[in-house]
């Protein structure tokens, strides 16, 4: 998929300070935290439950506290599409003038187990009557090794429910780098981009590009839906995020992510890091040994 645009609202006027991220301990928002800050041209708040601005989804007294005197915002979304339309409403007549709001790859798709929040926050950006800009990142490389498929990976097994389909994972680090832009330049009102790596790999074929850079043997598992829901369950997973990953999983599967898109070059002017160099980087510092 490629990237959208439609008649931006308001201004385009460049914003160089006062900057809210939501989730900014998270995978994406630390790290847009630390470009906007190598840049030196914006004050940048890092909110989150227990981070420097605090910011709970479930608490909305927190809101208005973190979002006063902010210019722009980078909107994570919770699931609860409630609380997301809500707190754009909030911000929007708090003076928020700029949304950028992370999304996902094929989110358009996606059923009642998996996006609504995400759904949820690009319609309410949409309807601010802020500028607002959408991206659309498709699976991390740091889901490989920072969180969901770390511990799998380092027993040697990584089994999912997603066949043969091919999924163009991107660096988080590039998502990062694109919102950062987007945050602080202009010309980005009312586009929507697709952010993927530079190619689709399958599952097999990732799983194979790590193990060669580990040096080790991990195998890849094809599982069907039920027994991976059966798997996670027996791990101990909540089942509330057993049905988001199977929800996300049936994205996937129906090949709604598997094209790619070329929002990276046309905010950084560069092509997208690649899964294999990153794996030989991540693998040097003993990450899956």
């Amino acid at each position: 998929m490629t990237t959208k645009a439609t008649k931006p609202p308001r201004s385009t006027r460049s914003l160089t300070s006062d900057i809210l991220v939501l989730g900014g301990t998270g995978k994406t928002g630390r790290r847009v935290v630390r470009k906007l800050r190598e840049t030196g041209t914006a004050r940048v708040r890092a909110a989150s439950r227990s981070g420097e601005v605090t910011f709970d989804w479930t608490v909305p007294a927190t809101w208005e506290p973190a979002v006063s005197g902010a210019s722009a915002v980078y909107l994570v979304a919770p699931e609860d599409p409630v609380a997301v339309r809500e707190f754009v409403a909030e911000a929007a007549r708090a003076g928020v003038r700029r949304f950028v709001a992370l999304s996902g790859h094929g989110t358009e798709a996606a059923g009642d187990d998996f996006g609504q929040g995400m759904l949820a926050g690009e319609a309410a950006v949409r309807g601010s009557g802020a500028e607002w800009t959408v991206i659309r990142p498709s699976n991390f490389f740091q889901n490989f090794d920072e969180d969901l498929w770390l511990a799998p990976l380092k027993a040697g097994r990584l089994a999912l429910p997603i066949g043969a389909m091919p999924e163009p994972f991107v660096d988080a680090e590039d998502v990062a780098g694109v919102a950062a832009a987007v945050l602080t330049g202009d010309g980005h009102a009312g586009r929507t981009y697709e952010l993927t790596g530079p190619r689709a790999l399958t599952f097999a074929e990732a799983t194979e590009t790590i193990a060669r850079a580990a040096g080790r043997p991990i195998r890849y598992e094809e599982l069907t839906p039920d027994a991976y829901r059966a798997e996670l369950l027996g791990q101990g997973w909540p089942e509330a995020m057993v049905d988001l990953l199977s929800g996300m999983f049936a994205v996937h599967r129906a090949g709604h992510t598997a094209a790619l898109g070329d929002g990276v070059q046309q905010v950084l002017g560069r092509e997208p890091a690649d899964l294999a160099p990153w794996a030989r980087r991540v693998a040097a510092k003993g990450t899956w040994a």
